[in-house]
């Protein structure tokens, strides 16, 4: 049986800045709408980015705009869409980060021919998207 090695994350640890010596806090910082965790000097304001937040905006740049092509099926009185495997799985690991579960989604009729999926990771879903 193999022994399951788990890491501890480097981010969890204090991170003097190398400019000026001072304590890095931790702090979440916008990027294309992700909230990216980095650390940041408390006197020079340096900031240094989480390396695996870095490669999940990678991810998120090849998957955005990519088409899929994928079947409509029936199943009882409603229509299904299969969503394809790798964004399922990069949408469970950006879960996974946050700390929280996925089981809902919410579907919105956005327009003649379009509908949008949200992966929210909120329960109050009015109207804050429009």
């Amino acid at each position: 049986m193999s022994e399951i090695i788990k890491m501890t994350d480097i981010f969890d640890t204090k991170i003097s800045c190398k400019k000026c010596g001072k304590e890095m806090e931790k702090v979440k910082v916008n990027m294309k709408g992700f909230g990216i965790r980095a650390v940041r000097c408390r006197g020079c304001k340096e900031e240094i980015v989480h390396p695996s937040d870095i490669h999940a905006l990678e991810q998120f740049k090849d998957l955005k705009g990519k088409n899929f092509h994928v079947k409509m099926r029936v199943v009882g009185n409603s229509h299904a869409i299969s969503i394809p495997k790798e964004i399922v799985n990069f949408i469970n690991e950006m879960h996974r980060d946050m700390q929280s579960e996925m089981d809902m989604v919410r579907l919105q009729f956005d327009d003649f021919n379009r509908l949008s999926v949200h992966f929210d990771e909120h329960n109050d879903w009015g109207d804050r998207d429009r």
